[in-house]
């Protein structure tokens, strides 16, 4: 691995308590010879002084902008409105390669600064396959979110919890009525999590994946009372649930949870709704005859954070132990040069994405 200066910023999102990477893995990477800085944040699982005394050097919240040029800001969630110009390699979800609002905005900050993206979205091996994801705890959130909700026992704000006493909450409890429950992408990380929660709260849901939903059998997903959706479309599909379905007197369905939250994209499985929940109203009623509640919340996993975070670091070191022009992440900045390009910016073609 050629030197590497890794700089771990603070997240500007009041509700992102997760981190790529966890005090102990970064201790493998300091090891490694990598040179890690870690911003201040209060609101983050791990305090900063976890990382100072593993070999991290602590700096000031949002300093990335002014941090030496080579250096590598790793983040999860969205930046903030200002530099206009994002000079540095940048790791995070980008959220910018699928028509999102906001995309193009974005990617002409990286235009302009001479920087790039390396989306973690697309950090994937040869075959395509995710190599670090936090979709078994969004997952398990979403089902968990949904079984709370549908049997009258999920408290707003929402607050971040543990596994242990978020599956006492989920078990079943006398006086709770039997529910139907469906999951669609069953199969992917964000599937398997679902059904884990549903068993831990007593619930054998439906499992639909590709092979179910090629021609899809409408009637019998709205017969369901609950739905999980984990699918995240790659290209067009029918969606699986329309406007018109909110109407259908027919409609058993009560609850949605939208793992994916693929809104504002024209790929969007669940194209009836236009913004997503927050964790201090995490449901809102799409529907009121015959009701219909979604939970839409995009950073679900920090509500586990650090599970979610201790798995989504062990995944993600292997890769930044081997960071290079090559491999997942010179796949990640040709997918960044090809997108930008595709709406008119021009990005470098350094090995660096930089001038």
């Amino acid at each position: 691995m050629t030197e590497l200066h890794l700089w771990l910023r603070h997240e500007t999102r009041t509700t992102e308590r997760r981190t790529p990477v966890v005090p102990a893995d970064a201790r493998r990477l300091v090891e490694s010879g990598v040179t890690l800085t870690v911003e201040e944040s209060p609101q983050r699982i791990f305090p900063v002084e976890e990382y100072e005394a593993v070999g991290a050097k602590p700096a000031p919240a949002g300093s990335w902008a002014s941090a030496p040029k080579d250096a590598v800001i790793l983040g999860l969630k969205e930046l903030p409105d200002e530099p206009a110009e994002l000079t540095h390699r940048h790791i995070f979800f980008g959220h910018a390669y699928k028509g999102q609002p906001g995309a193009t905005d974005l990617l002409r900050r990286f235009g302009a600064g001479g920087g790039a993206l390396l989306d973690l979205e697309y950090l994937v091996d040869d075959t395509g396959r995710r190599l670090a994801a936090f979709g078994f705890w969004a997952g398990y959130l979403g089902a968990a979110l949904a079984v709370l909700q549908h049997r009258g026992r999920l408290v707003a704000p929402l607050t971040p919890t543990s596994k242990e006493e978020l599956d006492g909450t989920l078990r079943p409890a006398a006086g709770d009525a039997e529910f139907t429950a469906l999951v669609i992408g069953a199969l992917g990380r964000s599937g398997r999590g679902a059904r884990a929660a549903f068993g831990t709260a007593g619930i054998e849901p439906t499992s639909w994946d590709l092979a179910e939903t090629q021609d899809l059998d409408r009637p019998a997903l709205l017969a369901h009372d609950v739905l999980v959706n984990c699918v995240l479309a790659t290209t067009p599909v029918p969606p699986f649930l329309r406007a018109q379905d909110l109407d259908d007197p027919s409609r058993r369905l009560r609850t949605v949870s939208d793992v994916t939250c693929d809104v504002g994209s024209p790929l969007n499985v669940l194209p009836v709704y236009d913004r997503t929940t927050e964790w201090d109203a995490p449901v809102r009623q799409l529907h009121e005859r015959p009701p219909l509640d979604l939970i839409a919340i995009d950073n679900l996993p920090s509500l586990l954070p650090k599970e979610s975070s201790t798995d989504f670091s062990a995944a993600l070191l292997p890769q930044l132990l081997d960071f290079g022009t090559g491999g997942a992440w010179g796949r990640c900045l040709d997918l960044f040069r090809t997108k930008a390009r595709e709406r008119g910016i021009a990005v470098a073609d350094g090995e660096s994405g930089h001038v």
